[in-house]
């Protein structure tokens, strides 16, 4: 079994009766897939298939079509039981982060106390008692008071009379987006440039020049609007469709299987050009941000001064316990702190330059939009060469001559008496008149 999920979630977006040209459009897809992935679909589901007299298909799937994939498929019901525990595992790992640089900073403060007070305990028995304890100059923050989920930085900007970006993150998810982000902003780009490509096709009732598809394609060159549209095969190919060429040697691109619809749709708006998001460094507040990083600081400063104190090994020996401990894994959090620090500098650097071509790339398909809607008189001539080609199918239950809903014989007799009112309705208007 092969059901693609993206066409799934497309026969539920267009009502459960689609065409090919109607999930290839919604879903981005080629038409060969479309059309292989709702045979499947349908076989699997017990969906209908509703024959046109042009002959063209609609394929009609039951609206619980799901329950019946999980009660008939285990690797389905696995599937979905798999995405849930995966999403808490990865919860977990997500604030696994935050919690280890707690701990790490209270291991390495509470260390750091210990030895200080032990060394000054030392130091006043051999003055005897003449100075008070060092460890009252040293202070001990309070790691404990964002802990809370709903962890906000109001009154810290409250108080400096600042306005920053506003966040949903708790303490933890902040530290985790902090150091690795919140994933790529454009991980359904070429999803989302066939959806658009196919939208603006169908606006166009199946018919386009180039220049109407350049906007939304990359690495096309410079001349592209003059002599050279093989850029344009990839889409011929995924869309089916046919280049024609006028008199004057224009060629313009007509796609029949997206000019059929299941139904009446309004043209759905599209964007001038396909438009790449810019990186973001972290979907967390600046003031969580600041805390992240001033906490990484605090742990690897402490982790640096942690190391010269246990530099000799003898003060752990003869601590022993929670010194003892931790020196046997200080360098565990000597390397957690660094990285702490560089993993997300390394990564501003790197978001710098991706933005940057992310830049030029949508710059180019902005300028490409911005010739198209300037069209000189060869391209409006160009365009207006479409029209011939241009149309619009919609198949109804009139247009319908066969349904695997019903029984083949049924059907035969329902046409027929179809057709017998029709001959009625003629001859009654042709004796009338």
């Amino acid at each position: 079994m092969t059901l693609n999920p993206t066409i799934m979630r497309a026969v539920e977006q267009l009502g459960y009766r689609v065409t090919v040209g109607d999930v290839a459009t919604q879903a981005g897809l080629n038409i060969a897939e479309a059309n292989l992935g709702l045979l499947a679909l349908a076989s699997d589901t017990g969906g209908h298939l509703q024959v046109a007299d042009s002959g063209d298909i609609v394929y009609l799937f039951p609206q619980n079509f799901r329950s019946i994939l999980r009660n008939k498929y285990l690797q389905l019901r696995l599937q979905e039981w798999w995405k849930k525990i995966w999403g808490i595992l990865f919860y977990l790992i997500r604030i696994s982060f935050g919690v280890f640089l707690t701990v790490s900073i209270a291991l390495i403060t509470v260390s750091i106390i210990i030895i200080i007070t032990a060394a000054n305990s030392d130091r006043d028995s051999d003055n005897g008692g003449s100075h008070s304890s060092g460890g009252g100059f040293f202070y001990f923050p309070n790691l404990f008071w964002y802990f809370n989920p709903n962890y906000d930085t109001y009154h810290y900007q409250e108080r400096r009379g600042e306005r920053h970006q506003q966040s949903n993150l708790n303490f933890f998810e902040a530290v985790f987006s902090f150091l690795f982000g919140d994933g790529n902003p454009n991980a359904n780009l070429e999803e989302r440039r066939w959806q658009e490509i196919a939208t603006v096709i169908r606006n166009k009732r199946g018919a386009v020049v180039a220049e109407q598809i350049a906007p939304y394609l990359d690495d096309i060159g410079k001349g592209y609007t003059k002599e050279y549209e093989d850029y344009m095969l990839p889409v011929l190919t995924r869309f089916n469709g046919q280049p024609q060429v006028s008199s004057e040697g224009q060629i313009i691109y007509y796609f029949p299987e997206l000019q059929v619809q299941a139904s009446t749709k309004r043209r759905q708006s599209v964007p001038v050009y396909l438009e790449e998001s810019l990186w973001r460094f972290s979907a967390a507040s600046s003031g969580q941000i600041m805390l992240s990083a001033g906490l990484g600081v605090l742990n690897f400063v402490g982790a640096l001064v942690l190391g010269s104190l246990l530099r000799d090994g003898t003060i752990a020996a003869q601590l022993g316990g929670l010194v003892a401990f931790v020196q046997g894994i200080y360098w565990l959090l000597l390397a957690y702190g660094f990285g702490f620090l560089a993993i997300p500098l390394l990564r501003y650097f790197w978001i710098k330059w991706r933005n940057s071509k992310i830049a030029n790339r949508n710059r180019d398909r902005l300028s490409r939009a911005r010739l198209l809607a300037s069209a000189d008189a060869s391209l409006q001539q160009k365009i207006a060469y479409t029209h011939q080609f241009a149309a619009e199918k919609v198949i109804g239950n009139e247009d319908l001559v066969y349904s695997s809903e019903t029984d083949l014989l049924d059907q035969e007799v329902e046409r027929s008496a179809q057709i017998d009112a029709e001959w009625q309705r003629r001859l009654e208007r042709g004796s009338g008149e």
